[in-house]
């Protein structure tokens, strides 16, 4: 399919998990995507080497998403190599972090934890949709969390998240008249390294022996999501966050 031939994306934290599943859809349906990573070269690297064997045309680039100066470059580099136009942006930068319940919560990580999952996408998107043609659509990431508050020391993660469904909003009711649709995806319990690090193993069991489909989701099937978002078959959709959590929540 070439639903998106002739397209630049644009995926922050598009090396690995649902960020690496985006850029390969994305590529797939033929646009050329720029990844951003930050944690880890190796995957990066390794997800560039995949869409590439697939037929598709992608670039790695390094930087913090929560720093000016880097996100600039990175929009710069993407720019340079693609065109002058972006026409897809998929804010996944961020991440939890840790678990902190309040007594434990010092100021040093709750600003790391709000920088990280919500000024980065404030960031990325200033910069980049000034080179954003009408027809555009960003897509932004929450979180079930955003609705219903998170797990037990998510506060500072739950909080963000939140932060996104109103920045997402906003946007879209502030971008919509340009022609850029601005909408946001809040996974649920999706089977990734972000669980594998900080949720634990009999959590993880309950949470999906709970959910009315019985099982983890899989970043495929978010990424399938985004790239309905971010296409042209979703045009008259803008400002809204669409839950994908196999049933155990509903907005």
């Amino acid at each position: 399919m070439d639903l998106m031939k002739g397209k630049i994306a644009l995926v922050t934290g598009g090396s690995r998990d649902i960020g690496r599943e985006v850029s390969l859809k994305l590529a797939k349906v033929g646009a050329k995507v720029c990844v951003n990573y930050f944690g880890n070269e190796e995957l990066a690297t390794e997800t560039i080497g995949l869409i590439e064997a697939a037929g598709g045309e992608a670039l790695a680039v390094y930087g913090d998403m929560t720093k000016a100066a880097d996100v600039k470059q990175l929009v710069d580099k993407c720019r340079e190599k693609f065109g002058e136009q972006i026409h897809v942006l998929v804010n996944v930068a961020g991440g939890l972090m840790g678990r902190k319940p309040l007594a434990d919560l010092d100021e040093e990580f709750w600003d790391a934890v709000i920088n990280v999952n919500l000024k980065s996408a404030y960031l990325v998107t200033r910069e980049v949709v000034p080179y954003m043609p009408a027809g555009s659509a960003i897509v932004n990431f929450a979180s079930q969390a955003a609705r219903d508050g998170g797990g037990g020391g998510a506060l500072a993660y739950a909080t963000a998240k939140g932060g996104v469904l109103t920045l997402t909003r906003g946007l879209a009711k502030e971008l919509g008249p340009k022609g850029i649709r601005v909408n946001c995806v809040s996974p649920g319990m999706i089977s990734t390294a972000f669980h594998d690090t900080f949720t634990k193993p009999e959590i993880r069991t309950n949470v999906a022996a709970a959910t009315p489909l019985r099982r983890e989701g899989k970043a495929a099937e978010v990424a399938d999501l985004v790239v309905y978002l971010a296409g042209d078959q979703s045009s008259f959709i803008n400002g809204e966050s669409v839950e994908i959590n196999g049933g155990t929540y509903f907005a």
